[in-house]
């Protein structure tokens, strides 16, 4: 268990949530998408119905990255990010079980409760990522990241595969099933299936709400516990932004991860219905999204070795090089053949590049200020998702093919690269240390 980064009870349950979470795969990138496509937006052309998905998209996660940084610093504030994630959990597994509701040419209701589901998984996520710094000691944060990611898919890909089971066999769980079947019993497998999450999500993030314990607040010079928490939250994030200057390294890895992850994001979004669109059938789709997953697992633990060898940024350079690669692949694809090989390609760097950029970023900032820093974390991880599915989607309509969109993705990677190689990662961390020494000293003082 220690060599998996699991040694302690509190590692153990905040890993747990990703797994708890990543069913979710089965909405944002493997089931949801197709059944828009095929159910929800039957009677709309393919390429407005793919349009209007990216938009759906688009709106949850722009809801996020609005509220991420106010709702982070008053998290640090009032000490209330388990709060908030049970929250924004809350909302989340709900819009999923409503999602059983989705019958065929209900595309707005569907696009409605993806954009909940969306809202409810990114802002959860905002206040899970930063109880990373409290819950590991420096040393450990490579690999317990990479490790959460690695039960993310295991958790993500089980389900999953239980999801595909009955959806293509749903004779052998005494669904209805062959010929005759009215248009709600054709679509109960999928539907329960959307349910399933729901019930996944929320059972399996019990552990986290009783083993991980909230952070003891720190208060800033001249703050009071009994002051109105908006008011702290708005002055925290105009000197956090201040002290932006102060942590650079930390701001160019934002910047970097904004640009990079706005390529992955819209790798994992788009697939399932580009593969749609150009004629893959469903239980191809499916297969291949669950391939990702249990490919991932190795991989991510990988990465958390090659981190511990060669450095985070150089194992999350490596990442963007092979992203690249499966864009230029990507535009090429013809048959279910080559999608499920880019699968296979995409599940051996998906986890390890995203969990080694939460963790160098962690690395790089004061603990006491967690929230406030994953807030904008959040921020750019969400216009990350918010630049690339529009982008893909204007570039569709312009072009009339989603083959164009793909390709525009390149420039995320390369760009995102060429900022990341300016991160100074042993000053980041350097500075990041010496803060919380003079905020420890400062409050010492203050209390004698």
């Amino acid at each position: 268990m220690h060599r998996l980064g699991l040694d302690r009870p509190e590692l153990r349950a905040w890993a747990m949530y990703d797994w708890a979470i990543s069913g979710l795969v089965t909405i944002v990138t493997a089931v949801f998408p197709i059944y828009f496509a095929r159910v929800a937006a039957a009677d709309i052309a393919p390429e407005i119905a793919t349009f209007r998905y990216g938009i759906a998209t688009t709106v949850g996660l722009a809801l996020v990255a609005i509220v991420a940084p106010i709702l982070g610093a008053m998290a640090d504030y009032a000490a209330i990010k388990k709060r908030m994630l049970g929250i924004f959990m809350g909302v989340g597994a709900a819009a999923a079980a409503l999602m059983f509701l989705i019958q065929r040419g209900d595309w707005l209701l569907a696009s409605i409760l993806f954009i909940l589901v969306n809202l409810g998984a990114s802002g959860s996520y905002v206040f899970y990522d930063a109880f990373l710094p409290h819950v590991a000691r420096d040393e450990e944060m490579d690999r317990v990241s990479t490790t959460g990611y690695a039960l993310g898919y295991l958790g993500g890909g089980l389900l999953l595969a239980f999801n595909l089971a009955w959806i293509q066999k749903p004779e052998w769980f005494g669904l209805p099933y062959g010929p005759g079947l009215t248009e709600a019993q054709a679509t109960l497998p999928t539907r329960l299936a959307f349910l399933s999450v729901a019930i996944w999500w929320a059972g399996f993030s019990i552990p986290f709400f009783r083993n991980v314990s909230e952070p003891v607040p720190k208060l800033e010079t001249d703050e009071e516990r009994d002051e109105n928490p908006i008011k702290i939250a708005i002055v925290r994030l105009i000197e956090t932004l201040r002290e932006l200057r102060q942590f650079r390294n930390a701001f160019l890895m934002l910047l970097a991860f904004l640009i990079y992850n706005d390529g992955i994001q819209t790798i994992i979004r788009m697939a399932a219905i580009y593969g749609t669109e150009i004629g893959i059938g469903q239980g191809p789709l499916i297969a291949s999204i669950l391939l990702v997953q249990f490919v991932g697992i190795p991989f991510a633990f990988l990465f958390g070795t090659l981190a511990g060898r060669i450095g985070a940024k150089r194992s999350i350079f490596l990442g963007l090089t092979v992203y690249g690669g499966i864009s230029v692949l990507g535009y090429f694809m013809t048959s279910a053949l080559h999608f499920l090989l880019l699968a296979i390609l995409v599940g051996t760097v998906q986890g390890g590049t995203q969990a080694l950029s939460r963790s160098l970023f962690a690395s790089m900032i004061p603990r006491y200020k967690s929230g406030e820093f994953f807030g904008f974390f959040a921020v750019m991880e969400k216009f990350a998702g918010i630049f690339g599915p529009t982008i893909f989607s204007l570039v569709l309509i312009l072009t009339g093919s989603s083959r164009n969109g793909i390709l525009s993705v390149i420039g995320f990677f390369a760009v995102g690269g060429i900022i990341l190689a300016l991160v100074d990662t042993d000053e980041g961390k350097r500075i990041a240390r010496a803060a919380e020494a003079t905020a420890r000293e400062s409050g010492a003082r203050a209390a004698g």
